[in-house]
C-alpha cells in the first residue's frame, strides 16, 4: 500500500486521541461515564451553546466514543468505551517502558546512595 492509500485508511486510534484533545470533549465524556445524558444536561455546565455541543458530540461520535438514542423527544447521549479499551491497550506498551525506565532510575540512584561522598572525603581514612 502506498503512503497516499495509507492516509485513506481510517485509523481509530487516531480518531480517538484526536477526539480526546479537547477539554471539552474530555469532559462530556467524563460526564458520561456517570450515565446517558440528554444535550442539553452535557452544554450547561460547560457553558456551551447546544450547536457548539452537539458539533463536540459529532467527533465523538465519528471516534466511536458516544452514541447518541432518541428517548420520546430527547436524545440521549452515552459512552462507548471500546476506543478507550484500544487506546489503554496502546498505552500500555508505554507503560511497560516507563516502569522499566523508572526502576532502572530507582537502582543506579541507590548505586549513586552507597558510594561514598567524594566531597566529604575519604571517610574510612579521615587525615589521609
Amino acid at each position: 500500500m502506498s503512503p497516499a492509500q495509507h492516509r485513506h485508511v481510517p485509523d481509530h486510534l487516531s480518531a480517538t486521541l484526536s477526539a480526546l484533545a479537547d477539554p471539552n470533549r474530555r469532559a462530556i465524556l467524563a460526564r458520561l461515564a456517570q450515565g446517558p445524558a440528554p444535550v442539553g444536561s452535557l452544554a450547561a455546565p460547560l457553558g456551551l451553546s447546544l450547536p457548539a455541543t452537539s458539533k463536540h458530540l459529532t467527533v465523538l461520535e465519528r471516534a466511536g466514543l458516544v452514541s447518541r438514542h432518541r428517548r420520546a423527544q430527547w436524545r440521549d447521549c452515552r459512552l462507548e468505551a471500546a476506543p478507550l479499551r484500544e487506546l489503554a491497550g496502546w498505552l500500555q506498551t508505554y507503560r511497560r517502558f516507563w516502569d522499566d525506565s523508572m526502576e532502572r532510575l530507582h537502582a543506579y540512584l541507590e548505586q549513586l546512595q552507597s558510594q561514598p561522598d567524594p566531597a566529604a572525603g575519604d571517610q574510612k581514612h579521615p587525615g589521609r
